[in-house]
């Protein structure tokens, strides 16, 4: 039963973070410090956002300005000892993809965006005799952006893609027998220095930091009858230090490419279920609220509600865990050209794999 429901579990990982905080694609969760034993596990999710604004009380149309991505992740995890544990975690954090059609009209038409980035954590666990482990490690982060914004000046801006390191602490509480666990981690801000060029010939330097986050995960089983485990969490992310301020742009607008007015709270909640040794499945839930803030035209999103469904299939040591999760974006109107953003959705799936030795 704890093997197939945490598997299950996974949904909420293997479905991927679309449009959480805007340019989030990882919830930074650290589930993996806690499996049993040696474990290893690949995911692969894919986003398919439908975003589309107007602008004139609906004049002009933008079109579907946000394409489809695929995100990854892969984790290691080795038990060094009775209690100790280490594990390695491939992930990416932020990243953004958009596209606004040319030939609408829309005054951003043909912009184009991207922005990526892959980080490497390393984490040791130690796990105390009274259920408690505290558990620490270093993150590093590289970071990249090629922006082109034919409205202002013919803009564009291409950095390079800079390295840069934080850390993660936490502390976590376990009782195995009913499947219980809390763990509360902490992600420090990395700051990334970026060598740029804009308008295709001016080369400048600025700084923009990833911002620090908080993620409270927990479970625990509710019907050893019935099998069913239910688990969720809380993420805080200070999105307010989060900023992309090329000096060029900044000069030539007065405001920043990128920037946020609030702080986000994600909240997931879950349940899940097993019907026989080798299937469970998963329901989970997820909410952003929407603050009304002004948002930027990279990323015309405020807050979302999502609903995912998740089975697992388990065979020897090796399970396979699929997803698909639909989520109501929130309505946003940009600063700039003041598009309305209404009514928009998007789709995500995954698979998950993994195997235990």
């Amino acid at each position: 039963m704890k093997q197939a429901l945490l598997a299950a579990g996974a949904l909420a990982l293997a479905a991927g973070d679309a449009s959480a905080g805007g340019v989030e694609r990882s919830g930074q969760f650290v589930g993996i410090l806690f499996e049993e034993g040696n474990v290893a596990q690949l995911s692969f999710a894919v986003g398919s956002p439908d975003v589309s604004g107007t602008v004139g009380g609906g004049a002009l149309a933008s079109g579907d300005m946000s394409p489809s991505y695929l995100t990854y992740s892969l984790a290691y995890k080795q038990a060094l000892g009775e209690n100790l544990d280490f594990a390695v975690i491939i992930d990416q954090p932020i990243g953004a993809d958009v596209d606004y059609p040319v030939g609408t009209g829309y005054p951003l038409q043909g912009t184009t965006a991207t922005l990526s980035s892959t980080a490497i954590t390393g984490l040791l666990r130690y796990r105390f005799d009274n259920n408690v482990s505290l558990y620490g490690g270093l993150r590093g982060e590289t970071v990249k952006g090629v922006v082109s914004i034919p409205l202002v000046a013919g803009y564009t801006l291409e950095t390079n893609r800079d390295l840069a390191f934080g850390y993660v602490v936490g502390v976590g509480w376990e009782r195995p027998d009913i499947l219980a666990r809390v763990a509360l981690t902490y992600n420090s801000a990395i700051e990334h220095s970026l060598d740029s060029v804009e308008f295709g010939a001016v080369p400048t330097q600025f700084q923009t930091t990833v911002p620090q986050s908080v993620n409270l995960e927990f479970q625990t089983g509710i019907s050893r009858k019935a099998q069913l485990l239910l688990f969720g969490s809380v993420r805080w992310v200070d999105w307010t230090e989060f900023e992309i301020a090329p000096p060029a742009y900044l000069g030539a607008t007065g405001s920043p490419l990128v920037a946020y007015q609030s702080d986000r709270i994600t909240y997931s909640l879950g349940l899940g279920k097993r019907f026989s040794d080798r299937w469970s499945g998963a329901v989970t839930l997820g909410y952003e609220p929407s603050n009304g803030d002004i948002t930027g035209n990279l990323g015309p999103v405020d807050g979302f509600a999502s609903i995912g469904l998740g089975a697992t299939y388990t065979m020897d040591n090796v399970k396979v865990t699929g997803g698909l999760r639909y989520i109501r974006i929130g309505d946003a109107t940009t600063a700039v050209v003041g598009g309305d953003f209404s009514g928009n959705s998007a789709l995500a799936a995954g698979v998950q794999i993994t195997t235990s030795f």
